[in-house]
């Protein structure tokens, strides 16, 4: 019994012990944990000291920047109105003194350099001026000086008048002459592009301006006529684009043949006596060459206009060293073929050339030919019998 309350006493004893550490232990960490929150709550003193202190130079820097901000669009506005202010007298300067006129003259050497120096020119100009005001000489000079400017600005009057009439006439008439070259020239490119498909091209014609068109000072147009032209385009194959017509890009046939339907698209156009081409139709292939003479034909053989012989559209001279056999449009009784016979065999005198008389001559001496022949062809008969 008694063995039993000690063991209890000691298992208390024990369990105090084990307590008393356990306390000791939670004593320490909570020792530690106190040292640790003292410092946090140090550290976060000094961290809220130096936000603070963070926050007020911020503000500063704010209000400063606030300061320049304001200090900036005043200078702005400053400048802004300085440069309309600027604009303006700039504008005042040029109507007073055009740049244009006074440029040459602010090149000179004896110009004053400073402002100081234009107001003591000034001063002496006003100095010369009353020296002057008792010199009937001066006087008189001065009085014919204004007269002539006086004059001189009405003939400036005048002259700016006749000019502005002469614009208008010269911008009437361009009107007029542009419009009806622009027909002209609409009509020809309806034949030509006709003409060209023909053979299977295309074609256009166009009015080139070369880019000449150009401002003057006072927002004039001013045109170039000397670069004005006719612009021809083509094309010879179905997967290209139109092109000028150019030695650098097209072939020697293919110009023979542009321009020569180019030419007969202007012949209905241009009322001439006759028309002279020198071997239009050399450098072409047969086919472009037959194409080519049968529209020649077409166009130079038309029906008369009704004023009666004289309205036609003139004679064409094809020269040419051949000719293809066979031709279309040859049979027809308004072509006539001249022959040009040079050489060393040729009759002296052009009136030597007698056609019934060398048709005589060759008939008869075809009939010599059969009777020389016809003894020949008899004893070979002969022979055979």
């Amino acid at each position: 019994m008694k063995a039993d309350q000690i063991k209890k006493i000691k298992t208390i004893i024990n369990k105090s012990i084990e307590g008393a550490e356990k306390a000791g232990t939670a004593h320490d960490a909570a020792m530690k944990s106190t040292a640790a929150l003292t410092g946090v709550k140090m550290m976060e003193g000094g961290l809220s000291e130096r936000l603070q202190k963070i926050s007020d130079e911020l503000y500063e820097k704010e209000k400063e920047t606030a300061e320049l901000a304001n200090q900036l669009k005043a200078a702005d506005d400053d400048y802004n109105f300085k440069k309309e202010k600027l604009k303006k007298l700039l504008k005042e300067a040029e109507e007073f003194a055009p740049r244009d006129v006074w440029d040459e003259r602010l090149q000179r050497e004896d110009l004053p350099s400073d402002l100081d120096e234009v107001f003591d020119a000034i001063e002496e100009a006003k100095q010369k001026i009353d020296s002057i005001t008792d010199n009937p000489h001066l006087l008189r000079q001065y009085e014919e000086r204004k007269k002539e400017i006086a004059l001189l600005e009405e003939q400036l009057e005048s002259a700016g008048s006749e000019k502005e009439r002469r614009l208008q006439d010269l911008s009437d008439k361009l009107e007029n002459y542009q419009s009806r070259l622009t027909n002209i020239i609409s009509q020809v490119n309806v034949k030509f592009s006709a003409y060209m498909s023909e053979v299977n091209c295309a074609g256009e014609i166009r009015l080139y301006k070369g880019g000449s068109e150009n401002s003057d000072n006072d927002g004039r147009v001013r045109y170039n006529f000397k670069d004005w032209g006719i612009e021809i385009l083509v094309k010879f194959r179905e997967a290209s684009a139109l092109q000028v017509l150019s030695a650098q890009t097209h072939s020697g046939g293919e110009r023979s043949v542009s321009t020569i339907m180019y030419l007969m698209g202007l012949q209905n156009l241009m009322k001439s006596p006759f028309r002279c081409v020198d071997e239009i139709n050399q450098g072409l292939d047969e086919r472009n060459e037959r194409l080519v003479f049968k529209r020649i034909v077409a166009n130079s053989t038309g029906t008369l206009g009704s004023r009666g012989p004289s309205d036609h559209c003139g004679q064409y001279f094809l020269i040419t060293p051949k000719l293809l056999p066979n031709l279309e449009g040859m049979e027809n009784e308004d072509i006539t073929v001249l022959f040009v016979f040079s050489g060393p065999h040729n009759f002296a005198n052009p009136r030597d050339w007698n056609v019934d008389k060398f048709i005589k001559e060759r008939q008869a001496w075809n009939e010599v030919s059969e009777e020389e022949e016809s003894p020949a062809r008899g004893s070979k008969r002969k022979i055979r019998a």
